[in-house]
């Protein structure tokens, strides 16, 4: 995955927008909706890494599984969120899906019709 794929597949999902509120080094992708944060990358840096939102279970076990290329989020909630660097066991399906949920964890809830 190269850093325009990144930035093309992230602007591609609902609601996404590209902020830089880190300086111009660093691309935050957040929904507009609710302005919440789903990745994080620092697109000119050598590997390419992206932070996400993932569930924390989800997130352990990938550590787990795969400890070179995922890592507990840099300089974020070690919890919530991880590091991955793109290449290797880590396809690029396997961040794009990875991308979704994270944007599906933080993207703002479409309300129900109201039952007539």
């Amino acid at each position: 995955m190269t850093p325009d794929d990144l930035v093309d597949f992230c602007l591609s999902l609902p609601q996404a927008i590209e902020t830089f509120p880190f300086g111009e080094e660093t691309s935050v992708f957040k929904t507009s909706g609710n302005g919440k944060i789903f990745a994080l990358s620092a697109l000119a840096a050598e590997p390419l890494a992206v932070s996400l939102k993932c569930d924390p279970e989800e997130g352990r076990a990938l550590r787990e599984e795969l400890p070179e290329q995922i890592t507990p989020g840099y300089h974020l909630n070690k919890k919530h969120w991880i590091t991955i660097v793109p290449g290797g066991p880590v396809d690029d399906d396997l961040v794009r899906q990875l991308l979704r949920d994270s944007h599906a964890l933080v993207r703002p809830k479409v309300p129900r019709a109201p039952e007539s």
